[in-house]
């Protein structure tokens, strides 16, 4: 075991490489080669077949296209870069709340409507704005009350009005 980790090593003499032509470029100075193989090496081999696979590189794909850009963004835009909370339970709010705010931000791009001219396009938005950012204000509070019921932590709906 190192590091927590199987592992079998391999660990050859001095005589093993004395005649062996290779010997300066396997062992280089040193008086005896090591070698280390994980003791779950089957398991990786059965993998490693399964990825190459055609369903295998058909699931990559799928997963580069949906999963993946998702936590990029959350990487890159949203800040986390790094979960400062301690415990698995205050680290799963925290990615909750992010993928809540993805999903808002995301939600609100397709909710938006684009106008292409006119004077009036202004006030009808303005005059929408209100109610529409209310009632995502509403379920997004309604969200917040269900992740942090726990913990009686509750949000004044006085202030969102």
């Amino acid at each position: 075991m190192e590091n927590g980790n199987l592992k079998d090593n391999y660990f050859t003499t001095r005589a093993d490489c004395k005649d062996c032509p290779i010997k300066k470029a396997c062992i280089g100075k040193s008086h005896e080669k090591r070698i280390n193989i994980t003791a779950f090496r089957e398991e990786y081999e059965r993998n490693i077949e399964r990825v190459k696979s055609r369903r295998g590189r058909y699931m990559k794909g799928k997963r580069q296209g949906t999963v993946e850009p998702v936590f990029g963004t959350l990487k890159e835009f949203l800040g986390l870069r790094k979960v400062n909370t301690i415990g698995i339970r205050q680290a799963n709010k925290c990615m909750h709340l992010a993928a809540i705010a993805y999903n808002l931000k995301k939600y609100l791009k397709f909710t938006t409507r684009k106008v292409k001219s006119g004077a009036n396009a202004l006030q009808k938005c303005q005059d929408a704005a209100p109610s529409i950012i209310k009632a995502e204000l509403m379920a997004f509070q309604a969200v917040l009350i269900l992740l942090f019921s726990s913990q009686k932590v509750f949000v004044n709906r006085a202030s969102l009005a």
